[in-house]
């Protein structure tokens, strides 16, 4: 007798309550640091005609996506971390999984467009303007969300085509790929290796396209450094810190048979939690700019 599954259990990261109360506490403060901090970083960008460059354009669109990422896992978990029976219904952790994917891939895009824009204003000065006008910005960041919609549409096919019939236990705080595959009541082999080479090679990829994009522009400032070179590359700095603490979790999660390691939550931790605390700490406390016009909107509001 075939009886499909309802609802997944969630394990969370811990069945201490004083460590759940703790928990809370860190992820809701985290949680708000990110939603005022890149809403501040969106209206500041917005309001200020002199922040009209692209590398600005962008940083207002990876500030959106950060939201939209950890608003997919954060207030479930908040509310899990209060509750007694953290239990999802299938249609939401199906939902979350296609959101969670759809803005992280898109995420791991628009980062590599993100370095791109450097390499092109650092090792292309006089062509920067033509290569990356508005328009081509549009179409980019159009093609980020195109990408992480063709992308988590994959992944979650390949899902919820799998017959799940018994155990509903999943090892994490939110669903993802990996844990919940695990449950299927059939054999995953080729399924596993399918999303390995979606999902692993994406993060490999997009990262070592960055990491050449980074090493062409060392180059480039090792022949000649001036006052803007040295300001382009603390920028370049700043994203490399935000291009670790993302990329590299996420290859170590992906990238293997998710049958190898019985659970990466504590991993996943650092690209759901940490990493969008991090954008707008290094992209505002990094950038006079950014921080003069923080300045000028704050005394404008206060008037």
């Amino acid at each position: 007798n075939f009886s499909r599954v309802t609802e997944f259990i969630l394990l969370g990261l811990s069945d201490t309550r004083e460590l759940q109360v703790l928990f809370f506490t860190f992820f809701f403060l985290a949680y708000a640091m990110v939603l005022l901090g890149n809403l501040l970083i969106i209206v500041t960008v917005r309001t200020d005609p002199k922040l009209s460059s692209p590398m600005y354009f962008l940083l207002c669109n990876l500030s959106f996506i950060d939201i939209c990422c950890t608003s997919v896992t954060s207030p479930r978990m908040l509310v899990d971390l209060l509750s007694q029976r953290k239990a999802i219904a299938f249609e939401d952790c199906i939902a979350q999984l296609f959101f969670l994917h759809f803005v992280g891939a898109s995420e791991m895009f628009l980062l590599t467009v993100m370095a791109y824009d450097r390499y092109t204003a650092i090792c292309k000065p006089l062509h920067y303007t033509a290569i990356m006008s508005r328009q081509v910005c549009w179409v980019l960041v159009s093609a980020c969300w195109a990408g992480g919609f063709l992308h988590s549409i994959v992944q979650t096919l390949l899902t919820i085509q799998l017959p799940f019939c018994g155990p509903n236990t999943i090892d994490n705080y939110f669903c993802d790929v990996p844990p919940v595959i695990r449950l299927a009541c059939t054999d995953i082999y080729i399924t596993e290796w399918l999303m390995v080479s979606n999902s692993g090679l994406i993060s490999l990829v997009c990262f070592l396209v960055l990491v050449t994009s980074y090493t062409f522009i060392l180059v480039t400032i090792r022949v000649h450094i001036t006052e803007g070179h040295w300001k382009a590359l603390s920028t370049c700095a700043s994203h490399v810190m935000v291009v670790t603490l993302f990329f590299v979790p996420c290859i170590f999660i992906y990238l293997h048979p998710f049958s190898t390691f019985p659970s990466d939550k504590h991993i996943c931790v650092i690209c759901t939690v940490f990493s969008p605390v991090m954008n707008p700490l290094i992209y505002t406390l990094r950038n006079n700019e950014v921080k003069a016009s923080m300045w000028k909107l704050w005394k404008r509001c206060r008037v």
